[in-house]
């Protein structure tokens, strides 16, 4: 019986073409997460005996924040000279950059602005927000596995990734060295969070304390994005002059709100219990 020594890892990301028009596996797990997501928080919302139209309002809110934001996150944090020149290039998100930070924040101003409409605790939406983000994440790093992007660092772990279709003009590798499968390693990370989070709102529903959740996935998802960060090769050539990578910069400040929200948690059962 022959030892493993690596996966040769050469899917084509396009599922079938139809003239112009193509269907490939990112952006059908993409869709995949976000209506899963719906059924998740319909569960939620019947649960808790909120009317659906507010779901519907929500779910088109938080759609649109994670698309918008992820865009312009990839604009922003990642290649800003380049999309300055070329602003059309903007739009055509097609062609790929998508920002997982800068989706969080888009959620979290979409949340804001539901909750101001719909007159609900920020807290409290973006708690239950947080369960099927988790899944969403950990489909859409799927679909990443699928374009052969987000590699990672070369390793001699048996389970190494050989990314044959990998090209990147900025960033050239050796596409025949095993590497690091950093999409596989979070996205089976964010699914173990989603169902950490679904758990624990199951058990308390709406007595869940506000902030717990939300805690729990800034400080899960980020710390693990964080740590992960350190085998992935860089996506941009400038972080090669960085001690840690844009990832685990933009990374800090969501592990810091959550450390925050998990003592404010903490603190709120000590004085109910009269600690």
């Amino acid at each position: 019986m022959g030892v493993l020594n690596y996966i040769t890892w050469n899917v084509d990301p396009v599922i079938f073409t139809i003239g112009p028009l193509q269907l490939r596996y990112y952006g059908l797990l993409f869709a995949t997460g976000f209506l899963i997501g719906y059924y998740i928080m319909q569960y939620v919302f019947n649960k808790e005996k909120i009317p659906e139209k507010e779901l519907n309002n929500l779910s088109i809110s938080v759609i649109l924040g994670a698309v918008i934001g992820a865009r312009l996150g990839h604009v922003l944090f990642y290649q800003p000279d380049y999309y300055f020149k070329n602003p059309l290039e903007i739009l055509m998100i097609w062609h790929g950059g998508l920002a997982s930070h800068g989706g969080a924040l888009g959620v979290l101003i979409a949340v804001w602005i539901y909750t101001k409409k719909s007159k609900r605790s920020y807290l409290w939406a973006l708690d239950r927000v947080a369960i099927p983000t988790a899944l969403a994440g950990s489909l859409i790093r799927l679909g990443n596995l699928m374009n052969s992007e987000i590699i990672g660092k070369p390793t001699n772990l048996p389970w190494g990734f050989r990314f044959i279709r990998y090209y990147d003009p900025e960033q050239p590798i050796d596409n025949f060295v095993p590497r690091h499968p950093t999409q596989l390693y979070e996205s089976i990370c964010y699914l173990v969070i989603f169902i950490i989070l679904f758990y624990i709102y199951k058990k308390y529903k709406e007595k869940s304390p506000k902030g717990l959740l939300l805690g729990i996935f800034l400080i899960s998802v980020f710390g693990m994005r964080f740590l992960i960060e350190f085998i992935k090769e860089n996506q941009v050539p400038f972080e090669s002059n960085m001690s840690i990578n844009m990832g685990q910069i933009l990374s800090i400040p969501f592990i810091i709100v959550g450390i925050w929200l998990l003592i404010n948690v903490s603190r709120k059962k000590a004085k109910t219990h009269g600690v």
